[in-house]
């Protein structure tokens, strides 16, 4: 799958993603809003970190556009992840608290837990456990990380039934 996605929106209002982890910012960057049904928040962003991140699956670099996906009622976010000419490289999926969007800011709250889905669905990998096992979730707040590590496996299971994209639709 190597369509191209919509091109970023140059009238699309901004808004400031805020990925916090275990209390504090982690992150902070500017993102154009694609739209918001009133449970799920869609977003496009460059690549904000700085220079290359590469996890060894996949190359995360200047220029690729991340489409975002949060939900007001999920334990996860999808992001799409595509070359900046368009081509896909996968889906990087976050374990968050369902997110918050106020006064301009996306708020989500990064659990540590991670899926990646590659492009073309061979590769579904399961991510972070022992950061979140050291995390101490499971003891502060034994709820939320019920709520995590069922998020995982819903997220696993969407990828290999081939539903992810579906719910993105």
């Amino acid at each position: 799958m190597s369509a191209r996605s919509p091109e970023p929106a140059t009238t699309a209002p901004a808004l400031t993603v805020v990925l916090a982890k275990a209390g504090r910012t982690k992150i902070r960057y500017p993102a154009g809003l694609v739209s918001d049904d009133g449970n799920r928040v869609t977003v496009r962003a460059p690549w904000a970190a700085p220079g290359v991140r590469d996890f060894g699956f996949v190359r995360f670099e200047p220029g690729d556009v991340f489409t975002e996906h949060y939900w007001r009622d999920r334990w996860f976010a999808v992001k799409e992840v595509r070359t900046g000419d368009g081509v896909l490289k996968g889906w990087y999926c976050d374990v968050t608290r369902p997110a918050v969007l106020r006064d301009g800011e996306l708020l989500v709250d990064d659990l540590d837990l991670d899926l990646w889905v590659s492009a073309d669905r061979s590769s579904v990998l399961r991510l972070d456990e022992d950061e979140f096992e050291a995390s101490g979730l499971a003891e502060r707040d034994p709820e939320a990380a019920r709520s995590a590590t069922l998020a995982l496996d819903e997220l696993e299971h969407l990828a290999r039934t081939g539903a992810l994209a579906g719910l993105l639709a």
